[in-house]
């Protein structure tokens, strides 16, 4: 189901960035996700404009440079801007040189909304020019983390100090905010208690966390437990939890591409 402007509004926009350069693809694509961004690489404009349709309300970062001669970018862009379907795509140019007349036809003519880059090797300037964009768009929305689910993962799991002991349940969502999960056999953790040995196994990343029960519900007959990080979290916890869900996110999405 395509995604509609109200829940946008919420989740924020997805950031595709076209055909990158491993330097954009490596610094400039890695410090937007830091930001809690929800960007994804792709290779193929064909099955993207597909993809699209699915959801109207993205964001494309082209790389002008790749991918196809600029003047088959030109009539790819302008098609999806004039098909109803995606008409609501907010398009940005990324290129390797400064060329205003390129500029003037994507920004004035064209009137792509997220402007024309240069990347350079010192990618800081690009960043800024890039996320100033991103936010004339509303590229966050009302979000402040993103989330991602994993209780259908088999290798995402939390291990509570538990009667002297650990207790291993199961993450059912995840941000570097908190988590929420389940155990097979209920801890009956207070609301407000500080935990301090936290641990959290994404896949094959091992972390430690401190956090403090925020509170539980009921998911029919599975108490769900969330559990908000401390500030005393090693940042480091935090960078690897966004290349996980980055990673999580970019795996579905490449399924919606095959």
């Amino acid at each position: 189901m395509a995604d509609d402007n109200n829940s946008t509004d919420i989740t924020g926009k997805k950031i595709f960035f076209l055909h990158p350069t491993a330097l954009v693809q490596n610094e400039i694509a890695a410090a937007l996700i830091q930001r809690e961004l929800e960007v994804y690489i792709v290779r193929d404009h064909l099955k993207l404009r597909r993809v699209l349709k699915k959801y109207p309300t993205s964001i494309v970062f082209a790389n002008i440079d790749n991918g196809m001669p600029e003047k088959d970018w030109e009539t790819w862009i302008r098609g999806i801007l004039s098909d109803p379907p995606t008409a609501t795509i907010a398009f940005g140019i990324f290129a390797s040189e400064n060329n205003g007349a390129l500029a003037h036809k994507y920004v004035d003519i064209i009137k792509v909304k997220c402007g024309y880059t240069v990347i350079r090797p010192d990618t800081k300037k690009s960043i800024i020019q890039i996320l100033e964009n991103l936010k004339a768009v509303d590229a966050w929305g009302r979000r402040k983390y993103i989330r991602v689910t994993s209780d259908n993962e088999a290798l995402t799991t939390i291990n509570l100090p538990y009667n002297n002991d650990f207790i291993k349940g199961t993450i059912k969502d995840i941000s570097v905010a908190g988590l929420s999960c389940f155990f097979p056999l209920d801890p009956n953790i207070e609301k407000n208690s500080l935990i301090s040995n936290i641990q959290i196994k994404l896949q094959s990343i091992l972390l430690k966390a401190e956090g403090i029960v925020f509170g539980s519900r009921m998911d029919g007959l599975i108490k769900i437990y969330v559990i908000m990080f401390t500030q005393r979290t090693d940042p480091e916890v935090r960078v690897k939890i966004r290349k996980f869900i980055q990673s999580t996110l970019q795996s579905r999405m490449d399924t919606d591409l095959r």
